[in-house]
Parts: C-alpha cells; structure tokens; sequence
C-alpha cells in the first residue's frame, strides 16, 4: 500500500512538473542547436547556409517569445542584437571571414548562456584571455610598446566576444564595474608601460575575470530540480507520517478490541 502512494506522488510531480519545463527546454534546444549550426557554417564558409539559419533561429525565436514567456525583457533585447549582428556580419561581403565568425560567435555564446544553469560556454575563453593578461603585463615590463598595443586589442577583441553572455550571466553592478575598468584601459593604452594606475587596472581587470570564471565554473544545481526535491521529500515525509500514524491506532484499537473481547470471556 504504502509504495503505491509513494508511486502515485511521484507520477503527479512528474505529471505537473515535466509539461511546461519540458516544453521550456525543448524550444532553449531548439535555439540553441540552430545557433551552433549557424555557427558551424560560418566556419566552413557557408555563409548562405548561416544566413538561412540565422533567419530561420529568427522566425522560430519570435514564434516561441510570442507563444511562451521564456526570456525576460533584457535576455530579448541582448539576443535580437546579438542575433542582427551575426546575421549583418554572414550578409557583409566586404569583411573578413574571422569577422563572420566573431560575430556569430558571439551570437552562439549568448545562446549557450541563456540556455545553460552553469559552466556556459563562454567560460572556455577564461585560459585564452589569462593568457593574454599575461602577455600583455610581460609586454609592458619589456617596454615594448607594439607588443603592449596588439595584446590589448587581442584583450578588447576577447571580452567583447564574451560581453553579451557576461549580460546575460551577470548583475547589471558586475559588468558596470567592468565597463569602467575596460574603458580606463582603452583610455590609457598608450601609457601602459609607464601609468602605474592603468596597470593596477589591468591587474584588477583580471583578478574580476578570473573570479568570476571560477564562480561560473561552480556546479549549481538547477532550482527547478531543487523545488522537486524538496516537494517530492515534504510529501513522502508526510505520507510516512501518516502511514504510520494509520498503523499505530489501528494497533491501539486492534489492543483495546482484543482487551475488551477478554474481559467479556
């Protein structure tokens, strides 16, 4: 008895659960695959392909906004951006094909970050850009102005690759704080070599990425399934409780029964 109670709450959660989450991540794997194969045609210079991908994530992305209310006002605007500027770069015939693929790039990262609960892929450029942090600081030590000039581009090019999945993953205070320390360093790229100020910027610029890389990379569980959890243990405790309380007065009433049956004999 007591399994087919636990089996019965188990099939409601999931019956109450599984629809609207299950529709919800159905059409985030939608999107996300269309952009990864825009992206996949970008690199093999496809870009009629991409272009068609990109236009078909387009009329899939407002038919799902306009039957669901999967994304919030701000996800919306950084992926229609992201989204027109992918699909303006494939369409361009006079830039680059790194270009394209930047642009893309940047659309399918923000993709991954609206779809993923932890460890986006944006988090895979955190070696790429220390890397660069550190060419860069070695550059400046060596007084080598070119060298300071083309790490820092590399540096600009690679947070603005990632900057609309940081949007997407972090408090409007976090990407404040490092806007003002990206714009500084533009300000002062000349003088890196010598402005003391510009390089305790550039050090805490990566100290904040490498922070928040870290925290990214934590493994959270989803909330959702946290919510199951819990319901699901509330719910088997008291069902036990109540089993178990069924058990113990009908032992008490099965004892007075018997007590009284032996009284009359």
């Amino acid at each position: 008895m007591l399994k087919k109670i636990l089996l019965c709450i188990i099939a409601l959660l999931i019956v109450i659960q599984h629809p609207a989450f299950g529709q919800t991540s159905s059409s985030l794997e939608q999107l996300d695959a269309l952009s990864d194969k825009a992206l996949e045609m970008t690199k093999l210079k496809r870009y009629e392909d991409s272009e068609a991908m990109l236009t078909h994530f387009s009329d899939v992305f407002l038919q799902l906004t306009a039957e669901e209310s999967i994304f919030d006002m701000d996800e919306l605007r950084i992926i229609t951006v992201a989204h027109n500027e992918a699909l303006g770069a494939v369409q361009d015939e006079e830039i680059t094909d790194s270009e394209k693929v930047n642009a893309v790039t940047k659309f399918r990262l923000v993709i991954d970050a609206v779809k993923s609960t932890h460890q986006p892929l944006w988090t895979n450029m955190e070696s790429s850009m220390m890397d660069t942090f550190s060419q860069t600081k070695e550059a400046a030590l060596q007084q080598n102005a070119d060298k300071v000039e083309e790490e820092l581009s590399t540096l600009f090019a690679q947070y603005d690759m990632i900057y609309p999945s940081l949007k997407v993953d972090l408090s409007s205070e976090t990407i404040q704080q490092l806007d003002t320390r990206i714009h500084f360093l533009n300000q002062t790229r000349t003088d890196l070599m010598t402005d003391q100020q510009a390089q305790r910027e550039l050090d805490a610029l990566r100290y904040d990425l490498e922070s928040i890389f870290e925290n990214m990379e934590e493994d959270e569980a989803d909330p959702s399934l946290w919510w199951v959890i819990i319901t699901t243990g509330s719910i088997i405790i008291s069902t036990l409780s109540y089993v178990g309380w069924k058990k113990y007065t009908a032992g008490k009433n099965e004892i007075k029964t018997r007590k009284k049956q032996d009284d009359e004999y």
